[in-house]
């Protein structure tokens, strides 16, 4: 049983970001959202495109106002008009001031703006009532960014302001990875769809669905396999054809030390090497990391060697042992260069929280922001790993160290958080 920081490590090492020259793909920028990007992207557009202003007043030469006041004003006469979108055809002379619009392009020969809260105009001339710093209120040319030079590195995670950055940067089409192929199924002669008559004994199948979301959150595409009974056969058929079409294989049930429980023996008849087969935790001490025979000298997961995750039975260690392990993995392998490791928050404890100390203990729940400091509230009733109920709404999970067995109400505790939001 390995510890579940050395799990971690081991999982993280073994999985590799998707191959750039076989696992990219080009989408347009509509079908970006929530992408990786494959490739750095440059523009040819300087932003901001050309001088402009940053304020609606008064386009001027700042040698004519630099001394103006309230009780001097310098006073200048109006020579054009310059809305947003419109090309100015006058050149500023001293003595001259242009009406300027928020965005509209600087005159020739003006060099600042002044507030137009900051003058009176009269017919066709303006008062300047104080005098403005050197250049303010202009947006110089490039000088957010410079034509040419990288926009936004590979490896990013394209949300709605990347988006926005690459629609004003006129780029219709990126190059971005493609999703991670993540193969689910469930094991166990006792399980039925979700459409099917329950009879006595029998356990309607919620984990093959609560991974596929989980998968889909995740920005990975999932491949469902259905509900495997306990038939070395045809467990080994499912297994061998999951490994052939994905990047991840997640099966759960079937790893712990029963009888029925075949997924280990049948992963070494596939010659896979097994890296671990329980991990010091509560819930989801059995699970199972597997990789397959690989070209790679390493021993790392390539193209051609998907990572296997045998899975614990029981949904709440199922939801669990995802959160903490696959979900990294998957964050991994889509090709982020960061930001893929689990993050924990120090909080405070709203409710005693509990463990015998003897595996690292995970206990779920809700923050809420009480004055400003984020607060976890334990989900109530029963944190036995077979039950599902109270998983539902859950977005941290309070861990307790081992050797840790009581938290007391207001004292800190860490979470992982689940979700922003």
């Amino acid at each position: 049983m390995v510890s579940v920081s050395d799990a971690q490590a081991i999982i993280l090492n073994l999985i590799q970001p998707l191959d750039y020259q076989r696992n990219t793909e080009v989408v347009d920028l509509l079908a970006a959202d929530s992408r990786i990007l494959a490739t750095p992207v440059t523009s040819p557009l300087d932003f901001p495109h050309w001088d402009n202003s940053a304020m609606d007043g008064y386009a001027v030469r700042y040698e004519d106002v630099q001394h103006s006041s309230a009780e001097q004003p310098a006073v200048l006469e109006i020579v054009e008009d310059i809305p947003a979108g419109y090309q100015p055809k006058s050149t500023i002379q001293s003595g001259e001031a242009a009406r300027i619009f928020t965005g509209a392009v600087i005159p020739a020969g003006a060099d600042t703006v002044v507030m137009q809260e900051k003058t009176r105009r009269e017919e066709n001339r303006v008062f300047i009532l104080a005098a403005p710093k050197p250049q303010e209120f202009v947006r110089h040319k490039a000088s957010f960014y410079q034509a040419g030079t990288q926009l936004l590195p590979a490896g990013i995670k394209l949300n709605a302001s990347e988006i926005a950055v690459l629609a004003a940067a006129q780029c219709p089409q990126l190059n971005v990875y493609r999703r991670p192929r993540v193969a689910i199924f469930s094991t166990g002669d006792e399980l039925v769809t979700v459409d099917q008559p329950l009879q006595s004994g029998q356990i309607v199948d919620s984990n093959q669905y609560a991974i596929a979301a989980l998968v889909k959150e995740s920005g990975a595409e999932p491949i469902l396999l259905g509900i495997v009974k306990d038939d070395p056969v045809v467990l080994e058929r499912v297994i061998a054809h999951a490994v052939a079409i994905a990047d991840i294989v997640l099966s759960s049930g079937g790893v712990s030390v029963g009888d029925y429980d075949y997924v280990d023996k049948i992963l070494e008849s596939l010659r896979a090497k097994i890296h671990i087969r329980s991990v010091e935790m509560r819930p989801g001490k059995p699970l199972t990391v597997a990789t397959f025979p690989s070209t790679d000298p390493m021993n790392r997961v390539s193209t051609n060697s998907p990572l296997y995750f045998g899975l614990p039975g029981n949904p709440a260690a199922v939801l669990v042992t995802f959160w903490r392990f696959v979900l990294p993995a998957i964050k991994k392998l889509s090709g982020i260069t960061e930001g893929w490791e689990p993050a924990f928050l120090k909080v405070r404890s709203h409710d005693e929280l509990r463990s015998d100390g003897k595996r690292e203990t995970y206990l779920w729940g809700k923050l809420h922001l009480i004055d400003g400091v984020y607060e976890f509230h334990k989900a109530g009733g029963s944190h036995s790993s077979g039950n599902l109920i109270n998983l539902a709404q859950t977005d941290a999970l309070a861990v307790l160290p081992v050797g840790k067995t009581l938290i007391y109400p207001q004292e800190e505790v860490q979470v992982l958080r689940l979700r922003n939001g």
